[in-house]
């Protein structure tokens, strides 16, 4: 089974490209995530995805977890489009918040922030 967005050329690398969801992108937040959202001019082609985790959220084991956590969240996540960029940040709490109430609960948190606006970016 293929999960479309952990593929390495579905995700977002360079720094240009994560700039661009910053700065002319839609954003959208929750109380544990960010989400970005760029419409790129090639609007056929497949989603890609970038993560940010910053030192706050925990030690470099807990980052890694949470990184791979929000790109399987997002893999399954209702209101992707395609040829849109998207990056997540996630905030300090969203590991806690994710071993109490579970992956589901992530894969929801994406839907309803992709839902809220950050899915329409163009």
């Amino acid at each position: 089974m293929e999960a479309p967005i952990s593929d390495r050329r579905r995700r977002l690398s360079r720094s240009a490209d994560f700039d661009a969801a910053y700065r002319q992108g839609r954003s959208q937040a929750s109380r544990h995530v960010v989400l970005y959202a760029f419409a790129r001019e090639d609007g056929e082609s497949a989603p890609r995805l970038g993560v940010t985790v910053g030192r706050r959220v925990g030690g470099a084991v807990e980052r890694n977890r949470v990184k791979r956590q929000l790109r399987e969240a997002f893999a399954v996540a209702r209101g992707v489009r395609a040829g849109t960029d998207y990056v997540a940040v996630a905030r300090p709490g969203l590991p806690e918040a994710v071993e109490q109430h579970g992956f589901s609960w992530l894969v929801d948190e994406l839907s309803g922030l992709l839902g809220a606006g950050a899915g329409a970016a163009g």
